[in-house]
């Protein structure tokens, strides 16, 4: 009895304060958005893309604090604006992709850097950097609810589309889809939810919402409705049980979750019966006990 009640109150007492109730909304929305993305991210190898996106726009939201501006309009600005710089540079030079977006992101991040030394500003930049969903207003959440919101729709209408395209692009040209413009849609999504993802987490570890639901996601099924559903209980689950978790420990709260999705991958990774690493030694097991001539 005594482990139940400490259950309960485990959830239940931090939910009498309504800064961890804003909280726990603003973490689940964004880690569901993110993990819906993510699954994409994961299929498409787009990893190091979401790592840039997601650090290209601290100018922006720099700028958007020196001039009271909304945080999502600055971000998205220059979210967006680093995809076209990114797709310029490499149409235009021989450099190759991934060069590119190392030199992009990094060159961002460091002029936001830069601006969060000289620029003054009433509000903590530093929570930018690493998350404040402790904090949130009720401003903040309209805003990520109405993001959150469009990127849903965009995906619930386009997801066909984006799925043939990340399976197979060839196919995808010969049915008369737009590769191109499949490929600046999703770009845009994943600048939108960085964006969503901000208040939660951070810049810093905004990359990790948007890769680790739909790589867990993916060691645990082949098939891509089943792991949409899996990477978004993965987000849920450990954007709860970071929540609590830093509640009850005084710990980062951004940190607690991506630790929490962090440690669902890895029991994805050892534990997956198909793809797990210790799944698979099995299989190789059984397949040496029944065919001995092999081994």
């Amino acid at each position: 009895m005594d482990a139940l009640t400490a259950l309960v109150d485990f959830f239940a007492v931090p939910l009498q304060f309504a800064f961890v109730q804003r909280a726990l909304l603003v973490a689940v929305v964004a880690g569901v958005v993110c993990a819906v993305l993510s699954c994409w991210m994961t299929l498409m190898g787009w990893s190091l893309m979401g790592d840039a996106v997601s650090h290209a726009v601290l100018p922006g939201v720099v700028l958007s604090a020196m001039f009271g501006l909304p945080f999502a309009l600055g971000a998205l600005v220059f979210g967006a604006g680093s995809v076209a710089l990114i797709g310029a540079v490499n149409r235009t030079s021989r450099v190759k992709e991934d060069a590119v977006i190392g030199v992009v992101f990094t060159a961002m991040f460091a002029l936001g850097l830069v601006l969060i030394s000289r620029v003054p500003s009433q509000t903590d930049l530093g929570h930018i950097l690493f998350g404040n969903v402790l904090g949130v207003t009720d401003t903040d959440i309209v805003q990520i609810l109405a993001l959150a919101a469009l990127v849903l729709t965009v995906v619930w209408y386009k997801h066909r589309d984006l799925t043939l395209y990340a399976f197979d692009r060839v196919h995808a040209h010969a049915i008369g889809l737009n590769p191109r413009r499949l490929e600046t849609l999703l770009l845009g999504l994943l600048a939108v939810t960085v964006v969503v993802a901000l208040q939660a987490v951070g810049i810093i570890l905004v990359v990790a919402m948007v890769i680790i639901p739909g790589a867990t996601a993916y060691l645990l099924t082949d098939r891509f409705e089943r792991m949409l559903a899996i990477a978004t209980a993965v987000a849920v689950t450990a954007a709860v049980l970071g929540v609590f978790t830093s509640f009850h420990l005084n710990i980062s709260t951004g940190g607690s979750i991506v630790l929490a999705q962090a440690g669902a991958f890895t029991l994805a990774y050892l534990f997956s019966p198909r793809h797990g690493l210790l799944g698979r030694r099995r299989t190789r097991r059984r397949t040496r006990t029944r065919n001995p001539a092999h081994t």
